[in-house]
């Protein structure tokens, strides 16, 4: 019986295009989509926008639309936005006004409320709009702004609502996050999210008075009120597999998915409490088996660490970036030049030396040299003669690598580059993976540097051969290691390399490229 394995995304607000923050997020779960289907996996990865709430009523009501009119269609630009991301064509949309979102989200609140984990009550907080969540006076500034959105007042709300008894789950989180070490990667935010919830945690408001905020899922048998945005969008990482259940009787996506598989949620460190302890208090209280894992990002920054915003002219939009240098030209900065976990720089100065650095003048002109000679020596036809040596020196490998072997044949390094991008992206880390890709490239122009075919083929064909083949054969398995990072640039590797292999001997036809495979900007 075949694997199976979900991803998703957190849901983008239709109320603004998205942004390098988004762009992370979604190559980096696309990243691991493909891995896995790679590894023979059935995936089922998820995306969508979240719909319902202020945020959207403030942004719809400016622009003098009704609220669906305005999320129907912004949705659709949502669709074409994020095709320049190189997304998986296997990617699965929800939207949190899908009527069968709505039902299933009334149905979640049901199950939650019968098993005794809502109440109303009378209360006064302060909210903030930007984050659709409510704030403590430690997670304001000096102005009493929240930190994350400065320089907007916070929203005073003071009504009767209905509340989320989380109080109740802080044993409950902590048996789950005991019973799973690696529930939340990386281990720094798992400890920070454990701590979060020894402290104590506070019943939360999920609904709003309609009189006041009326764009949100009714609260069932109490048409006054709606739903809390994050109690409803919380709800579409089961809803989008069917549940409860949606009459479709081929297969029960759910149970296939969420009860069997891995649901492996994606997001950045701003989402750590809602999707690792919130969500997870809601899926107890409802009595529905919880996430697998929580992958967290860091964020996108600007140079110095400097939050990025329109205000300070400092943010960089990544239609832009696509635009010009490319899909994967992108997808590899995110990859490789931001760190998997920690908070990461974007500028177009640093840019546009990895693009040029990495692959204009590394992956691309290595690639295009080896062609060019292995079509001028040997017309396009190559064999690997392993008898014939021609082995790493140790001024080649002695580069900073993350691969262990410090000597040793181009196919020996190609293994262990295999295995160690393998355990990398096991968990997650996939900016090691792509780092450990790009030292072995590096090792392969050294190679070439080291031996100089194009020297040497004026006295010995078949030792320039034996050279030209290893290096075709590691940029083969290398472009095989990048297809679900670099998709598009790994498949025109293979259409430019085609290795065989019969009998133990591994053969190469290849084509030289007609245009560069990154063109060189200054």
């Amino acid at each position: 019986m075949q694997k199976t394995f979900y991803i998703t995304t957190t849901l983008p607000y239709v109320n603004a295009d998205l942004h390098m923050g988004h762009a992370l997020e979604f190559v980096r779960a696309d990243i691991v989509a493909r891995q896995k289907m790679l590894e023979g996996f059935d995936v089922f990865f998820n995306t969508g926008t979240d719909e319902h709430g202020m945020k959207i009523y403030e942004k719809a009501t400016a622009a003098g639309k009704d609220p669906q009119a305005f999320v129907d269609e912004n949705f659709l630009r949502f669709q074409e936005s994020v095709k320049i991301f190189g997304m998986t064509e296997s990617l699965h949309f929800v939207r949190t006004t899908d009527q069968h979102h709505v039902k299933a989200a009334q149905e979640f609140w049901k199950l939650c409320d019968q098993n005794g984990y809502i109440y109303k009550k009378n209360y006064q907080s302060k909210y903030c709009v930007g984050c659709e969540a409510e704030k403590t006076d430690s997670e304001l500034n000096e102005k009493g702004e929240c930190v994350i959105h400065p320089g907007r007042a916070l929203e005073v709300i003071e009504e009767e609502n209905y509340f989320f008894r989380y109080s109740a789950f802080t044993e409950k989180l902590l048996a789950l996050y005991n019973s799973r070490p690696d529930f939340v990667v990386p281990d720094f935010r798992y400890n920070e999210v454990r701590a979060f919830v020894e402290r104590g945690l506070a019943d939360f408001s999920i609904s709003r008075l309609k009189e006041k905020m009326s764009w949100g899922i009714p609260v069932p048998n109490d048409p006054a009120h709606v739903m809390y945005v994050w109690f409803d969008a919380l709800t579409n990482y089961i809803s989008t597999l069917g549940w409860p259940h949606d009459g479709r009787k081929h297969e029960d996506l759910f149970d296939k998915y969420w009860v069997n598989g891995t649901p492996t949620q994606y997001c950045g460190k701003d989402n750590l409490r809602f999707q690792a302890a919130m969500w997870q208090a809601m899926l107890l209280a409802a009595g529905v088996a919880n996430s697998y894992q929580i992958v967290i990002n860091g964020f996108i920054t600007a140079e110095g660490g400097v939050k990025m915003s329109k205000t300070l002219g400092n943010v960089v939009d990544p239609a832009v970036i696509v635009l010009e240098y490319g899909t994967d030209a992108l997808r590899f900065f995110l990859a490789k030049e931001v760190s998997s976990f920690e908070d990461s720089p974007f500028t177009i100065e640093r840019f546009k030396t990895a693009y040029n650095s990495g692959l204009a003048n590394g992956l691309g002109n290595l690639l295009s040299r080896t062609l060019k000679m292995g079509e001028t020596y040997f017309g396009g036809a190559l064999e690997l003669d392993e008898t014939v040596s021609v082995p790493i020196v140790a001024t080649v490998a002695g580069i900073s690598t993350d691969l262990s072997v410090e000597n040793g044949t181009i196919p020996q390094f190609a293994d262990t580059l295999a295995a160690t991008y393998a355990d990398h992206m096991k968990n997650f880390d996939i900016n090691r993976a792509t780092v450990a890709v790009w030292d072995f490239l590096t090792i392969l122009d050294k190679y070439i540097s080291h031996y100089e075919p194009f020297r040497i083929a004026k006295t010995d064909l078949i030792k320039t051969e034996a050279i030209l083949a290893n290096v075709l054969y590691g940029l083969a398995r290398a472009a095989k290691l990048l297809e679900p990072i670099l998709p598009e640039t790994s498949k025109t590797i293979g259409g430019h390399i085609v290795m065989t292999e019969e009998g133990g001997k591994k053969s190469f036809k290849i084509t030289p490229l007609a245009a560069p495979l990154f063109m060189r900007k200054d």
